[in-house]
């Protein structure tokens, strides 16, 4: 789906059409759920903390990060992608992309981090660090994906080679 959009002095433009907001919430809810699954029973033996109290941090986190999942990624779209026509991102925006988004959270979660497990900001700096690290590289991937799974709408079926974009 594309819109066309025209100015008194311009000719109508193509802009690709942004995701519903089904599509976001469906995206930011799968993204949590099958980050937690994957994140807490790893860390829980990795730190030999138990899963209950790891689990609560990271349920609180993944709550803090659904709402930035849908407000980043819109914004993103909205205010990098439109502008430029179209909905994919190319490799070396999927690496911005996925950079902005986690130092946006870090911002937040260092504070929470030191204050629900009673530990200095150093040793919440490291842990938000290390599951940021783990997001980082799953969020690249997940939201790779999410695109070859549920392509945005008016994405071509047979896209130019994405290293070319």
């Amino acid at each position: 789906m594309s819109v066309s959009v025209a100015t008194p002095s311009q000719p109508p433009q193509v802009v690709a059409a942004s995701r519903s907001t089904f599509d976001r919430i469906r995206m930011a809810i799968g993204f949590e759920l099958l980050g937690l699954l994957l994140l807490v029973p790893i860390s829980s033996v990795l730190l030999d903390k138990p899963a209950l109290q790891l689990g609560g941090l990271a349920v609180m986190m993944s709550l803090l990060a659904t709402w930035w999942n849908y407000q980043f990624n819109l914004w993103f779209d909205r205010f990098y992608l439109q502008p430029r026509g179209r909905q994919i991102k190319t490799q070396p925006e999927r690496l911005v992309h996925a950079l902005l988004f986690e130092l946006g959270l870090l911002a937040v979660f260092l504070p929470l981090t030191a204050w629900y497990l009673s530990i200095s900001l150093l040793q919440a700096f490291w842990l938000d660090l290390a599951f940021m690290l783990f997001y980082l590289v799953y969020g690249y991937l997940y939201h790779w994906a999410y695109d070859k799974v549920f392509p945005p709408p008016g994405a071509p079926l047979n896209p130019v080679s994405e290293s070319a974009q």
